[in-house]
């Protein structure tokens, strides 16, 4: 059994005076416990610490007195003799690197300011426990050492408000991670957003994020579904907005996916906002690929070209409070120029008398791509004049005006890896060793994470 102990005034003597007992020492001094060393010779770095020293042969006699012992010689004959007195009188005993012949282990500690931590390895392996203390220590935030300080006055005071301090801790220990899942394809995730999705307890998800990433999410992450879909907005966003907020205040690690990126069309920017004014300001933005360029990418399009497009703009037709907005129409007029619509094909039909009453001419070539990127990508090639028979879908859609449309017959077009994940879970040892090393490491199966 491993107890954790606070130690007021030891007792403590150090046999030895090398470089194992100078790291015993120096664990001793850090946590400022004072204690008395013997040894016939001591090192520079161990003199350092010590608060008391004898230069001298170890004789059983010096353990007279001492509730801990800390055997470092590494000399059997002084540990036999350690061992044969505490027959005699009991103390506490500690042989480095014996695990066998101790009473208790040191404990790799984790010290911010009135925050203590200790890990043990029951004496396994001590590196092990101070790189796993090292990884605690990172994982801290700064900012709740005046979490401690605070509680530390309130109790002073007589004050013990567990509601509070528990708010104060959530507020500082939880996190939110708005996160760009990209167009759908899960090969298209960052590595940042992946690593960032296997930390969270739960995650907000938008409809423009695949199954397959969902998929990816930790098998204990609560998953709560508010995506807007056309005709069946399942979360109003100040419903959203309080629900992130909710979480977080619990202390959570809270995710919201969002298709592409966060903040172009993506309303994380306004979901930031509210968190901080609320007061809450532990956010994280991880960029994701956006559809407005890689959804015409994937049907073969590319957004510029040095004879068809020298610009390009990316456009929404809806506007808050679902109002329609076509006062970007005139773009299409511009020569040269690419005109990406995300959320335009159920506003088509105002789009395109905006069109005619400007004189955007009727030959205009325009595409229109469904789920760009994903196994059922479809592509529909058509003109301004002729769009509107293109039918509505509930499928993520976006729309590309220009003459570089036309080039969608001539260049590849991207081959979605739906179905990649479950491969890879086939895939032997050796085979994945050939991938790029953090790619070949990761869990592809959600009960597997």
């Amino acid at each position: 059994m491993s107890l954790s102990i606070l130690l007021k005034n030891p007792k403590i003597l150090l046999i030895g005076g090398g470089m194992v007992a100078a790291q015993k020492a120096k664990v001793l001094s850090e946590n400022d416990i004072v204690f008395h060393g013997v040894s016939l010779e001591f090192t520079n770095e161990i003199k350092s610490y010590l608060s008391s020293n004898e230069c001298k042969a170890f004789a059983t006699s010096d353990l007279q007195n001492y509730d801990y012992v800390i055997d470092a010689t590494g000399n059997m004959e002084v540990t036999n003799q350690v061992l044969e007195a505490k027959k005699k009188r009991f103390f506490l005993l500690n042989v480095v690197d014996v695990p066998h012949l101790c009473d208790f282990y040191f404990q790799a500690l984790v010290n911010v300011g009135k925050l203590q931590i200790s890990v043990s390895s029951n004496g396994s392996s001590p590196t092990l426990a101070k790189k796993i203390r090292d990884y605690i220590k990172t994982a801290i935030p700064s900012k709740m050492q005046d979490v401690l300080e605070y509680a530390s006055l309130q109790r002073d005071q007589g004050i013990i408000d567990a509601d509070t301090l528990t708010q104060k801790a959530n507020g500082v220990l939880a996190k939110v991670f708005i996160i760009g899942c990209g167009p759908g394809d899960a090969e298209l995730l960052t590595l940042r957003a992946y690593r960032c999705m296997q930390t969270l307890q739960v995650a907000l998800v938008d409809h423009l994020v695949s199954q397959e990433i969902i998929d990816m999410l930790p098998s204990t992450c609560e998953i709560i579904d508010v995506g807007k879909q056309k005709g069946l907005h399942k979360k109003e966003q100040d419903t959203i907005n309080a629900l992130l907020l909710q979480h977080a205040y619990m202390g959570k690690q809270v995710g919201r996916l969002k298709g592409g990126d966060p903040y172009l069309f993506g309303r994380g920017a306004e979901e930031i906002l509210f968190l901080q004014k609320h007061h809450f300001a532990n956010i994280e933005v991880i960029p994701g690929i956006s559809s407005a360029i890689s959804g015409a990418t994937c049907a073969g399009i590319p957004v510029t070209h040095r004879d068809m497009a020298k610009s390009f703009s990316v456009v929404t037709a809806h506007t808050k409070g679902n109002s329609i907005c076509v006062d970007w129409v005139d773009k299409l007029l511009q020569p040269s120029h690419t005109t990406v619509v995300l959320m335009g094909l159920s506003r088509i039909g105002a789009i395109v008398k905006e069109a005619h009453k400007i004189g955007v001419r009727s030959d205009l070539p325009c595409a229109v791509i469904f789920n760009a990127s994903r196994k059922n990508q479809r592509v529909v090639k058509t003109t301004l004049e002729e769009i509107q028979a293109v039918p509505s879908s509930k499928d993520p859609a976006l729309i590309v005006f220009g003459e570089v449309v036309n080039l969608g017959d001539e260049l590849p077009k991207y081959v979605s890896s739906q179905g990649y994940f479950e491969m890879m879970q086939t895939v032997s040892n050796e085979a994945r060793e050939c991938l790029v090393p953090e790619i070949a490491q990761m869990s592809f199966a959600k009960s597997s994470i």
